[in-house]
């Protein structure tokens, strides 16, 4: 796909910030046809350092809270009001995915672009922890790192190169998380696919300096890289 929204942003303030496959275009695509209206409270979840939170106002017209347990929200902040925004457009904060710190039905739609997989793998986790805080009818949209088929039982020497057995464990197959998704009693799934995005998305990271970026181009340079995908997964509250 052309990534007319992404492809806006200078390269180089994108490498300084992302840490993984490039997440304005997995996120771009994710919200292609969303249902969230102009003007919607809306919780980035996993923001990291913010772009995926600067691109959701600057791009979809959104009032985001960009929430993240291991980013300085102070930090965020002034990178915020570097790029033209304030405190009434977008608010960062630290805050646990698993106590999140608002009020019941308190956001219009949640959009997790590469970090569910780190907190979401528990079946209970949607009902108990991420819908409350959301509105009946409102949409979640995530997109997180998988594989094509399942392969734990017998890991691909070249994902082994830049990843260990506990890391990739964070690593599924639509099947999974169709599993985990499908038990939530308090959302339905609106859509649950492979994205088109997997090539793209990891080439931009892999030409970064990061020394994350540095250590997983062992594995995507021996092939791994056949073996991964994205998986797009969209609910919505009843």
């Amino acid at each position: 796909m052309e990534y007319a929204k992404s492809n806006r942003y200078d390269t180089e303030l994108i490498r300084s910030k992302i840490m993984g496959p490039n997440p304005l275009k997995l996120e771009e695509e994710l919200l292609a046809e969303h249902n969230i209206p102009a003007g919607a409270t809306v919780l980035d979840l996993g923001s990291g350092q913010g772009i995926t939170s600067v691109f959701l106002v600057r791009e979809y017209g959104f009032r985001v809270f960009a929430a993240d347990l291991w980013s300085d929200p102070g930090e965020n902040m002034r990178f915020f009001e570097s790029m033209g925004l304030d405190s009434g457009q977008i608010i960062p904060l630290r805050a646990d995915a698993h106590q999140l710190p608002f009020a019941e039905e308190f956001f219009d739609a949640v959009v997790c672009t590469d970090s569910y997989n780190y907190f979401g793998r528990d079946q209970q986790y949607l009902d108990e922890k991420l819908l409350p805080c959301l509105k009946h009818g409102g949409y979640i949209y995530i997109a997180v790192p998988g594989m094509k088929r399942d392969l734990h039982d017998a890991l691909p020497p070249e994902l082994l190169l830049s990843w260990n057995a506990e890391q990739l464990d964070h690593i599924h197959d639509i099947a999974y998380w169709r599993n985990i998704v499908g038990a939530s009693r308090g959302a339905e799934i609106v859509s649950l696919h492979e994205m088109n995005s997997n090539e793209e998305v990891w080439n931009d990271w892999l030409a970064c300096d990061n020394p994350y970026a540095i250590s997983d181009r062992k594995a995507m340079e021996a092939g791994g890289g056949q073996y991964l995908n994205f998986i797009a997964i969209i609910l919505r509250k009843l």
